[in-house]
Protein backbone atom coordinates (compact mmCIF):
# COMPACT_ATOMS: atom_id res chain seq x y z
CA UNK A 1 0.00 0.00 0.00
CA UNK A 2 1.59 3.12 -0.78
CA UNK A 3 2.69 5.66 1.68
CA UNK A 4 -0.21 8.46 0.59
CA UNK A 5 -2.90 5.98 1.07
CA UNK A 6 -2.38 6.26 5.31
CA UNK A 7 -2.92 9.69 6.19
CA UNK A 8 -5.41 12.25 5.80
CA UNK A 9 -9.28 11.53 6.85
CA UNK A 10 -8.23 8.17 7.73
CA UNK A 11 -5.78 9.52 9.73
CA UNK A 12 -2.23 7.43 10.78
CA UNK A 13 -1.81 4.53 11.61
CA UNK A 14 -2.00 3.87 15.44
CA UNK A 15 -3.86 2.83 18.41
CA UNK A 16 -6.62 4.97 19.30
CA UNK A 17 -7.92 3.43 22.80
CA UNK A 18 -6.07 1.36 25.28
CA UNK A 19 -6.77 0.00 28.30
CA UNK A 20 -3.90 -1.89 30.84
CA UNK A 21 -6.22 -4.69 31.71
CA UNK A 22 -6.85 -5.74 27.92
CA UNK A 23 -3.50 -5.41 26.36
CA UNK A 24 -1.96 -8.68 27.12
CA UNK A 25 -3.43 -12.19 25.53
CA UNK A 26 -5.31 -14.91 27.07
CA UNK A 27 -6.80 -14.64 30.47
CA UNK A 28 -6.18 -17.10 32.78
CA UNK A 29 -9.40 -19.50 32.22
CA UNK A 30 -7.92 -19.94 28.75
CA UNK A 31 -10.68 -17.78 27.32
CA UNK A 32 -9.86 -17.22 23.20
CA UNK A 33 -8.95 -13.63 22.82
CA UNK A 34 -10.17 -12.36 18.82
CA UNK A 35 -9.17 -9.17 17.10
CA UNK A 36 -11.90 -8.12 13.84
CA UNK A 37 -10.28 -6.37 11.25
CA UNK A 38 -13.04 -4.78 9.57
CA UNK A 39 -15.79 -3.39 11.33
CA UNK A 40 -18.74 -2.89 8.53
CA UNK A 41 -21.54 -4.72 8.78
CA UNK A 42 -19.97 -8.13 8.05
CA UNK A 43 -17.87 -7.98 10.43
CA UNK A 44 -20.35 -6.89 13.08
CA UNK A 45 -21.98 -10.52 12.40
CA UNK A 46 -19.44 -12.78 12.90
CA UNK A 47 -18.44 -10.63 15.94
CA UNK A 48 -22.07 -11.20 17.16
CA UNK A 49 -21.99 -15.11 16.49
CA UNK A 50 -18.31 -15.30 17.81
CA UNK A 51 -20.14 -13.75 21.29
CA UNK A 52 -22.96 -15.79 21.14
CA UNK A 53 -22.06 -19.17 20.09
CA UNK A 54 -18.19 -19.54 21.25
CA UNK A 55 -17.69 -18.10 24.32
CA UNK A 56 -14.57 -16.43 22.71
CA UNK A 57 -13.68 -12.77 23.59
CA UNK A 58 -13.03 -9.91 21.31
CA UNK A 59 -10.70 -7.68 22.24
CA UNK A 60 -9.48 -5.42 19.70
CA UNK A 61 -10.79 -3.41 16.11
CA UNK A 62 -9.49 -2.13 13.23
CA UNK A 63 -10.94 -0.41 10.81
CA UNK A 64 -9.97 2.68 8.99
CA UNK A 65 -13.43 4.62 10.39
CA UNK A 66 -13.99 6.11 13.27
CA UNK A 67 -17.68 5.77 13.22
CA UNK A 68 -17.62 2.00 12.83
CA UNK A 69 -15.34 1.33 15.47
CA UNK A 70 -17.76 3.22 17.88
CA UNK A 71 -20.78 1.39 15.66
CA UNK A 72 -19.82 -2.30 16.15
CA UNK A 73 -18.64 -1.71 20.27
CA UNK A 74 -22.14 -0.39 20.81
CA UNK A 75 -23.99 -2.88 18.71
CA UNK A 76 -21.68 -5.57 20.13
CA UNK A 77 -21.72 -4.19 23.65
CA UNK A 78 -18.14 -4.66 24.31
CA UNK A 79 -16.39 -3.25 27.03
CA UNK A 80 -13.24 -1.54 26.08
CA UNK A 81 -11.16 -3.36 23.33
CA UNK A 82 -8.46 -2.02 21.63
CA UNK A 83 -8.96 0.15 18.40
CA UNK A 84 -6.81 0.73 15.89
CA UNK A 85 -7.20 3.00 12.77
CA UNK A 86 -5.58 4.29 9.36
CA UNK A 87 -5.20 1.85 6.28
CA UNK A 88 -2.55 -0.18 7.79
CA UNK A 89 -3.77 -0.13 11.76
CA UNK A 90 -3.93 -4.08 11.39
CA UNK A 91 -0.11 -4.14 11.51
CA UNK A 92 -0.26 -3.13 15.31
CA UNK A 93 -3.10 -5.05 16.03
CA UNK A 94 -2.06 -8.88 14.40
CA UNK A 95 0.96 -7.83 16.85
CA UNK A 96 -0.61 -7.15 19.95
CA UNK A 97 -1.26 -10.23 22.41
CA UNK A 98 -4.70 -12.18 21.00
CA UNK A 99 -5.30 -15.59 19.59
CA UNK A 100 -6.83 -14.76 16.74
CA UNK A 101 -8.04 -12.85 13.56
CA UNK A 102 -11.27 -12.16 11.86
CA UNK A 103 -10.62 -10.64 8.49
CA UNK A 104 -13.75 -8.81 7.02
CA UNK A 105 -11.93 -5.83 5.27
CA UNK A 106 -12.10 -5.63 1.42
CA UNK A 107 -11.12 -8.64 -0.12
CA UNK A 108 -8.23 -6.44 -1.99
CA UNK A 109 -6.49 -5.84 1.34
CA UNK A 110 -7.06 -9.77 2.20
CA UNK A 111 -3.31 -11.33 0.83
CA UNK A 112 -1.41 -8.34 3.12
CA UNK A 113 -3.52 -8.46 6.04
CA UNK A 114 -3.58 -12.31 5.81
CA UNK A 115 0.32 -12.72 5.67
CA UNK A 116 0.47 -10.27 8.45
CA UNK A 117 -1.71 -12.53 10.61
CA UNK A 118 0.08 -15.73 9.92
CA UNK A 119 3.28 -14.08 10.48
CA UNK A 120 2.70 -13.32 13.77
CA UNK A 121 1.60 -16.57 14.97
CA UNK A 122 -2.60 -15.92 14.65
CA UNK A 123 -5.13 -17.71 13.91
CA UNK A 124 -6.71 -16.58 10.53
CA UNK A 125 -10.79 -16.50 10.37
CA UNK A 126 -11.17 -14.96 6.10
CA UNK A 127 -13.98 -13.69 4.55
CA UNK A 128 -14.45 -14.82 1.33
CA UNK A 129 -12.98 -13.99 -1.66
CA UNK A 130 -9.67 -14.29 -0.20
CA UNK A 131 -8.03 -12.01 -3.26
CA UNK A 132 -8.89 -9.86 -6.50
CA UNK A 133 -6.41 -10.72 -8.57
CA UNK A 134 -3.91 -13.79 -9.35
CA UNK A 135 -0.99 -12.37 -7.41
CA UNK A 136 -3.20 -12.14 -4.26
CA UNK A 137 -4.78 -15.75 -4.42
CA UNK A 138 -0.92 -16.74 -5.02
CA UNK A 139 -0.15 -14.98 -1.63
CA UNK A 140 -2.88 -16.22 0.28
CA UNK A 141 -1.90 -20.13 -0.88
CA UNK A 142 1.56 -19.29 0.29
CA UNK A 143 -0.17 -18.21 3.47
CA UNK A 144 -1.82 -21.11 3.92
CA UNK A 145 0.54 -23.10 3.66
CA UNK A 146 2.35 -21.73 6.10
CA UNK A 147 -0.33 -21.83 8.38
CA UNK A 148 -1.17 -25.39 8.03
CA UNK A 149 -0.14 -27.24 10.74
CA UNK A 150 0.35 -25.00 13.39
CA UNK A 151 -2.18 -22.76 12.67
CA UNK A 152 -6.27 -22.70 11.98
CA UNK A 153 -6.61 -20.92 8.43
CA UNK A 154 -10.50 -20.60 7.75
CA UNK A 155 -12.43 -19.04 5.00
CA UNK A 156 -15.56 -18.38 5.41
CA UNK A 157 -17.60 -20.62 2.70
CA UNK A 158 -20.95 -20.79 4.06
CA UNK A 159 -22.19 -23.63 2.08
CA UNK A 160 -19.31 -26.03 2.81
CA UNK A 161 -20.34 -25.60 6.56
CA UNK A 162 -23.85 -27.40 5.89
CA UNK A 163 -24.92 -30.54 6.61
CA UNK A 164 -27.57 -30.78 3.03
CA UNK A 165 -24.88 -29.53 1.13
CA UNK A 166 -22.11 -31.97 2.45
CA UNK A 167 -24.32 -34.71 1.68
CA UNK A 168 -25.55 -33.58 -1.58
CA UNK A 169 -21.47 -33.35 -2.48
CA UNK A 170 -21.05 -37.09 -1.13
CA UNK A 171 -23.86 -38.25 -3.03
CA UNK A 172 -22.57 -36.65 -6.00
CA UNK A 173 -19.11 -37.88 -5.81
CA UNK A 174 -20.16 -41.75 -4.65
CA UNK A 175 -21.96 -41.75 -8.40
CA UNK A 176 -25.87 -40.98 -7.35
CA UNK A 177 -26.19 -38.70 -10.61
CA UNK A 178 -24.02 -40.94 -12.51
CA UNK A 179 -21.51 -39.55 -14.64
CA UNK A 180 -21.73 -35.26 -14.69
CA UNK A 181 -22.66 -34.11 -17.92
CA UNK A 182 -23.52 -30.31 -17.54
CA UNK A 183 -23.58 -27.76 -15.23
CA UNK A 184 -26.57 -24.92 -14.64
CA UNK A 185 -25.01 -22.46 -12.18
CA UNK A 186 -26.34 -18.72 -11.27
CA UNK A 187 -26.33 -16.16 -8.43
CA UNK A 188 -28.97 -13.48 -9.46
CA UNK A 189 -29.37 -11.03 -6.77
CA UNK A 190 -30.90 -7.80 -6.27
CA UNK A 191 -28.57 -4.24 -5.84
CA UNK A 192 -26.66 -3.57 -2.70
CA UNK A 193 -26.95 -0.15 -0.95
CA UNK A 194 -24.05 2.40 -1.69
CA UNK A 195 -22.98 3.29 1.75
CA UNK A 196 -20.99 6.78 1.06
CA UNK A 197 -22.65 10.18 1.70
CA UNK A 198 -23.02 13.65 0.07
CA UNK A 199 -20.38 15.28 0.05
CA UNK A 200 -17.51 13.40 1.40
CA UNK A 201 -13.90 13.11 0.26
CA UNK A 202 -13.96 11.05 -3.17
CA UNK A 203 -11.42 8.56 -1.99
CA UNK A 204 -13.10 7.84 1.37
CA UNK A 205 -16.35 7.25 -0.64
CA UNK A 206 -14.72 5.03 -2.65
CA UNK A 207 -13.20 2.93 0.41
CA UNK A 208 -17.18 2.96 1.82
CA UNK A 209 -18.52 1.91 -1.67
CA UNK A 210 -15.97 -0.68 -2.36
CA UNK A 211 -18.25 -3.27 -2.94
CA UNK A 212 -18.95 -1.44 -6.23
CA UNK A 213 -15.15 -1.19 -6.93
CA UNK A 214 -13.51 -3.70 -9.29
CA UNK A 215 -10.41 -2.98 -8.06
CA UNK A 216 -11.12 -3.09 -4.28
CA UNK A 217 -14.03 -5.85 -4.25
CA UNK A 218 -12.80 -7.98 -7.98
CA UNK A 219 -16.29 -7.25 -9.31
CA UNK A 220 -19.28 -9.07 -8.29
CA UNK A 221 -18.58 -12.56 -10.02
CA UNK A 222 -15.27 -12.50 -7.59
CA UNK A 223 -16.85 -10.91 -4.72
CA UNK A 224 -20.04 -11.85 -4.21
CA UNK A 225 -21.00 -14.70 -7.07
CA UNK A 226 -17.82 -16.95 -6.01
CA UNK A 227 -20.15 -18.81 -3.39
CA UNK A 228 -22.15 -20.67 -5.85
CA UNK A 229 -18.38 -21.26 -8.32
CA UNK A 230 -17.00 -22.85 -5.48
CA UNK A 231 -19.73 -25.18 -5.00
CA UNK A 232 -19.64 -26.52 -8.67
CA UNK A 233 -15.84 -26.82 -8.35
CA UNK A 234 -16.93 -28.82 -5.24
CA UNK A 235 -19.00 -30.82 -6.84
CA UNK A 236 -16.92 -31.77 -9.58
CA UNK A 237 -13.60 -31.57 -7.44
CA UNK A 238 -11.81 -29.84 -9.73
CA UNK A 239 -11.46 -26.32 -11.48
CA UNK A 240 -12.05 -25.76 -14.90
CA UNK A 241 -9.31 -25.57 -17.74
CA UNK A 242 -10.83 -22.55 -19.77
CA UNK A 243 -13.84 -20.30 -19.99
CA UNK A 244 -15.39 -17.96 -22.28
CA UNK A 245 -17.19 -14.74 -20.69
CA UNK A 246 -18.77 -11.73 -21.56
CA UNK A 247 -21.61 -9.35 -19.72
CA UNK A 248 -21.59 -6.16 -18.83
CA UNK A 249 -22.70 -2.85 -17.24
CA UNK A 250 -26.58 -1.68 -17.97
CA UNK A 251 -28.79 -1.59 -15.59
CA UNK A 252 -26.72 -0.15 -12.13
CA UNK A 253 -24.54 2.78 -13.49
CA UNK A 254 -24.81 4.88 -10.73
CA UNK A 255 -22.15 3.86 -8.34
CA UNK A 256 -18.63 2.48 -9.12
CA UNK A 257 -17.44 0.86 -11.98
CA UNK A 258 -18.59 -3.35 -11.32
CA UNK A 259 -20.34 -4.67 -13.80
CA UNK A 260 -23.93 -5.56 -13.36
CA UNK A 261 -24.18 -8.95 -15.17
CA UNK A 262 -21.70 -11.53 -16.44
CA UNK A 263 -22.74 -14.78 -18.70
CA UNK A 264 -19.51 -17.26 -18.89
CA UNK A 265 -19.43 -21.19 -20.33
CA UNK A 266 -16.95 -22.98 -18.45
CA UNK A 267 -15.10 -25.80 -19.50
CA UNK A 268 -14.61 -28.57 -16.75
CA UNK A 269 -12.30 -31.64 -16.86
CA UNK A 270 -13.59 -34.63 -18.77
CA UNK A 271 -16.11 -32.76 -20.94
CA UNK A 272 -18.48 -31.58 -18.16
CA UNK A 273 -19.75 -28.33 -19.42
CA UNK A 274 -20.92 -25.38 -17.06
CA UNK A 275 -23.21 -22.70 -18.24
CA UNK A 276 -23.10 -19.41 -15.55
CA UNK A 277 -24.54 -16.87 -14.90
CA UNK A 278 -24.67 -13.83 -12.43
CA UNK A 279 -26.14 -9.98 -11.53
CA UNK A 280 -26.54 -7.92 -9.06
CA UNK A 281 -29.28 -5.26 -9.86
CA UNK A 282 -32.57 -7.46 -9.77
CA UNK A 283 -35.89 -6.70 -9.20
CA UNK A 284 -38.34 -9.55 -8.30
CA UNK A 285 -36.69 -12.09 -8.21
CA UNK A 286 -33.61 -14.01 -6.21
CA UNK A 287 -32.18 -17.18 -6.27
CA UNK A 288 -28.44 -19.04 -6.25
CA UNK A 289 -28.19 -22.06 -7.76
CA UNK A 290 -26.16 -25.08 -8.28
CA UNK A 291 -27.31 -27.55 -10.55
CA UNK A 292 -25.53 -30.50 -12.32
CA UNK A 293 -26.47 -32.98 -14.99
CA UNK A 294 -25.61 -36.32 -14.78
CA UNK A 295 -26.40 -39.51 -16.58
CA UNK A 296 -28.41 -40.96 -13.38
CA UNK A 297 -29.88 -38.21 -12.47
CA UNK A 298 -29.99 -34.27 -11.40
CA UNK A 299 -28.57 -32.67 -7.66
CA UNK A 300 -30.46 -29.79 -7.43
CA UNK A 301 -29.27 -27.45 -5.07
CA UNK A 302 -29.91 -23.65 -3.91
CA UNK A 303 -27.77 -21.13 -1.33
CA UNK A 304 -30.63 -20.19 1.07
CA UNK A 305 -33.57 -22.79 -0.51
CA UNK A 306 -33.99 -26.75 -1.15
CA UNK A 307 -31.10 -29.13 -1.68
CA UNK A 308 -32.13 -32.87 -3.37
CA UNK A 309 -30.99 -35.35 -6.19
CA UNK A 310 -33.47 -36.54 -8.30
CA UNK A 311 -33.17 -39.64 -11.00
CA UNK A 312 -32.55 -42.49 -10.64
CA UNK A 313 -31.09 -42.55 -6.36
CA UNK A 314 -33.67 -39.87 -5.31
CA UNK A 315 -32.56 -38.71 -1.89
CA UNK A 316 -35.50 -35.49 -0.84
CA UNK A 317 -32.67 -33.56 0.66
CA UNK A 318 -34.00 -30.32 2.86
CA UNK A 319 -36.98 -27.93 1.19
CA UNK A 320 -34.74 -24.93 2.78
CA UNK A 321 -31.42 -24.54 4.01
CA UNK A 322 -30.80 -21.53 5.99
CA UNK A 323 -27.27 -21.30 4.88
CA UNK A 324 -26.21 -17.70 5.06
CA UNK A 325 -26.77 -17.55 8.89
CA UNK A 326 -26.55 -21.31 10.20
CA UNK A 327 -23.22 -21.76 7.54
CA UNK A 328 -21.34 -18.76 9.36
CA UNK A 329 -22.07 -20.07 12.87
CA UNK A 330 -20.92 -23.50 11.76
CA UNK A 331 -17.97 -21.80 10.62
CA UNK A 332 -17.39 -19.51 13.67
CA UNK A 333 -17.69 -22.73 15.82
CA UNK A 334 -15.65 -25.13 14.15
CA UNK A 335 -12.77 -22.43 13.62
CA UNK A 336 -12.84 -21.67 17.72
CA UNK A 337 -13.31 -25.59 18.24
CA UNK A 338 -10.15 -26.29 15.86
CA UNK A 339 -8.36 -23.67 18.32
CA UNK A 340 -9.30 -25.16 21.69
CA UNK A 341 -8.22 -28.59 20.34
CA UNK A 342 -5.67 -28.32 18.43
CA UNK A 343 -7.19 -29.47 15.47
CA UNK A 344 -6.70 -27.42 13.07
CA UNK A 345 -8.67 -26.09 10.29
CA UNK A 346 -6.95 -25.04 6.72
CA UNK A 347 -9.29 -24.89 3.51
CA UNK A 348 -6.67 -21.85 2.00
CA UNK A 349 -6.07 -24.76 -1.06
CA UNK A 350 -9.30 -24.84 -2.13
CA UNK A 351 -10.58 -21.02 -1.43
CA UNK A 352 -7.94 -20.34 -3.43
CA UNK A 353 -8.84 -22.57 -6.26
CA UNK A 354 -12.51 -21.53 -5.83
CA UNK A 355 -11.27 -17.68 -6.41
CA UNK A 356 -9.34 -18.20 -9.41
CA UNK A 357 -12.24 -19.98 -10.97
CA UNK A 358 -14.22 -16.84 -10.76
CA UNK A 359 -10.88 -14.46 -11.73
CA UNK A 360 -11.04 -16.88 -14.80
CA UNK A 361 -14.53 -15.62 -15.83
CA UNK A 362 -13.82 -12.01 -14.95
CA UNK A 363 -11.18 -12.26 -17.40
CA UNK A 364 -12.92 -13.99 -19.84
CA UNK A 365 -15.94 -11.95 -19.82
CA UNK A 366 -14.09 -8.87 -19.68
CA UNK A 367 -11.97 -9.76 -22.90
CA UNK A 368 -14.43 -11.61 -24.50
CA UNK A 369 -12.62 -14.35 -25.76
CA UNK A 370 -11.70 -18.05 -24.40
CA UNK A 371 -9.44 -18.00 -21.16
CA UNK A 372 -7.73 -20.93 -20.13
CA UNK A 373 -6.48 -21.75 -16.47
CA UNK A 374 -2.65 -21.76 -17.68
CA UNK A 375 -3.07 -18.37 -19.22
CA UNK A 376 -4.53 -16.99 -16.33
CA UNK A 377 -2.07 -18.19 -13.90
CA UNK A 378 1.27 -17.01 -16.37
CA UNK A 379 -0.71 -13.49 -16.49
CA UNK A 380 0.19 -13.16 -13.11
CA UNK A 381 -2.40 -10.81 -12.26
CA UNK A 382 -2.25 -7.88 -10.18
CA UNK A 383 -4.80 -5.20 -9.78
CA UNK A 384 -3.86 -1.75 -8.13
CA UNK A 385 -6.17 0.39 -6.11
CA UNK A 386 -3.87 3.55 -6.18
CA UNK A 387 -5.44 4.99 -3.18
CA UNK A 388 -4.51 8.77 -3.07
CA UNK A 389 -6.25 9.73 1.05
Amino acid sequence: MPVTARRTFLGATGLLVLKPETVFGTQANSTLEIGIIGCGGRGTYIGGFLQEYTGARIVALHDPFPDRLEEIQQKLKLSGPRLYRGLEGYRDLVASRLDAVVIESPPYFHPEQAEAAVAAGKHVFLAKPVAVDVSGCLRIREAGRRARGKLSFLVDFQTRAQPAFQEAARRVHEGAIGTLVMGHVYYHTGRLRPRSKPGMPPEEARLRDWVFDKVLSGDIIVEQHIHVLDVANWYTRAHPLRAFGTGGRKARTDVGDCWDHFLVQYWYPNEVRVDFSSNQFLKGFHDMCIRFYGTAGTVDSHYGGYVRITGDNPWPGVEKDDTFREGAINNVKHFVESIRTGNYLNNAEEAVESNLTSILGRMAAYQERIVTWDEMMRSGEKLEARLKV
